[in-house]
This record gives structure tokens, sequence and C-alpha cells, in this order.
């Protein structure tokens, strides 16, 4: 069966030495410092549907250290959706506390970024008009703007296509512009909600290692809503696994391996299947409302 790990205490000194070396990339980007250390205490959260009230999310507790690459899997209705909304802060409704450098999540911030399964960018604005949009709230110089957005577009390759409109681009080209526009603030933790969940195998594989890349240079924290175990066993740190009705963690599953990765490491296939026994397990959502 799949390892039972202790949830670890909020630490922030904790994991983050590969964090700590801020020179710059060949981006220009330089790698974040050791902030982004996310604590999530007694987690609750509910839906009203129909004069009930159907739990959603109960008691989750869970400790992500700065710097580190946390994939979330599990069943479909289990809040996995849900939890990374009360991280970025979109929903103020539940019980329990979100904390991130010790600081109490009250609402969004530009310390949180989200990337989502589409890339909704304006379809009337060109890419880099599109990225700067997330630096409107700066007082930063027209300058400085326009060298972060220009650092962003080469960090995830997409120079040369500043002036394309989202409908010249390929999907998997438009998705790494919606992950530069959630990067371009330099939040502290990156949610990203199933973002190549739409995109054909060989796009989807490509993009990987770039997330992968990207995650590499700049050391920040990122947390990842997949049903890929693949994609969650070639990016995360650890995984961790949900159960459901309500949503609920199950197992904590620590990846014992430096990155970059190989797909085919025997390491990782025996985790993979102990993973998907895991997950066979669960039984599937419900089809109505008791």
């Amino acid at each position: 069966m799949v390892s039972r790990l202790a949830l670890r205490p909020l630490n922030v000194d904790e994991g983050v030495q590969a964090s700590s070396n801020t020179a710059p990339s060949a981006s220009g980007i330089p790698a974040q410092d050791a902030a982004g250390a996310l604590s999530i205490h007694g987690l609750s959260k509910t839906y009203r549907i129909e004069n009930r009230q159907i739990p959603v999310l109960a008691d989750i507790n869970l400790s992500i250290r700065a710097g580190h690459f946390v994939c979330i899997v599990g069943p479909s209705g289990c809040g996995k959706s849900t939890l990374l909304r009360l991280i970025a802060g979109l929903d103020k409704e539940y019980s329990g506390g979100i904390f991130l450098d010790g600081k109490r999540i009250a609402s969004p911030s530009l310390d949180r970024g989200i990337v989502f399964q589409d890339h909704r960018l304006f379809p009337w604005l060109r890419l880099q008009e599109n990225i700067a949009l997330a630096l409107l709230n700066h007082d930063y110089s027209k300058a400085e703007k326009n060298r972060r957005v220009s650092d962003y577009i080469r960090l995830v390759k997409l120079a040369g296509f500043e002036k394309a409109y989202p409908h010249q681009l390929s999907g998997g080209m438009a998705q790494r512009a919606a992950i530069a526009r959630a990067l371009v603030n330099e939040p502290k933790v990156l949610l990203l909600d199933e973002p190549l969940g739409a995109l054909d195998a060989l796009t989807r594989v490509y993009l990987q290692k770039e997330l992968q890349r990207i995650w590499l240079e700049r050391r920040g924290t990122m947390i990842m809503v997949t049903h890929d175990v693949d994609e969650a066993l070639f990016l995360g740190d650890e995984i961790i696994i949900m159960d459901a009705h309500p949503g609920r963690i199950k197992h904590i599953v620590d990846i014992p391996l430096p990155h970059p990765r190989d797909r085919a490491s025997s390491v990782l296939q025996g985790i993979r299947l102990e993973i998907l026994e895991e997950l066979i397990s669960i039984p599937p959502e419900p089809d109505r409302i008791k």
C-alpha cells in the first residue's frame, strides 16, 4: 500500500535550501526566495444545494514547504478544485484556517497566482497585452512593466509572438501565455487547476517538461490539481491523494527522486501502481443528492 506520511508542521525554513539561489536564470528572472510555505488547519467547506448543506471538504490538515511542487489527485467531485479556490482566496465561506508564511489568507492577493484548465486570455488583446494586464494594479514604471512582461515571455519560450492574438496561438502556446500571466507578478505560490487537461497527449507531455523547467528556474511553490497520475509522478515532490464524500486527505506520498525525472524509472512505476490501486478503491461520485 502507499506509504502513510505524517503531516508536517509549518516550517518556513524546511526544505527551501534549493530555493536560496537567487542568481538570474537564462530568462533573466532570479530564483524565488524562501517564501511560499502553506499551512492548512481544520479546513471544512459545505455548499448549500436545494436547502441542504452538502459537505465538500472535511477537516483538511496540510503543510506544504516553500519551493515544493505538490500535486493533488483524487476522484471527480472530491473537492480538489474547491481547495485551490480557497487557497487562492476566491471563496471565503469555510471553517478552519489557511496560512501563507504564517499569515492567514483572507482574500485574493498577488502573492498567489492561478492557472485554469482553459487559458482565459482576452481574445481582443495581443499576447504581451494579456500578460501585462496582470500588472495593472502595480505602481511599476512603464519600463519595469515592459521588462517583466518580456522576461516572462522568454521564460515560457514565446519570444517572437508578443504581437500575436490568442486565436493565432496553438493550445499549448496559449496555455504557456496563461502561465506567464500568472507568474509575471512573481507570486509566492502558483496554483494550477488541471492546466494541461484539455491538450492533446504530445502537447501535454511537452508542457509537463516546460512546467518542470519553469519551476526549476524559479523554485517557487507550485500546487497542481490533476487527474493524470503519470503527470503527478513526473512533476510532484509530494502527491496528495484525496478521498471523496466529503473530500479529505487519504494519503500523502513522498516521491524520493530528484528532478528532472526519468518517466520509465522503476521506482516511479512502482509508486504509480500503488497510487492507482488507491484511487480505484475510492467509490465514484454520487449521481444525485441524497
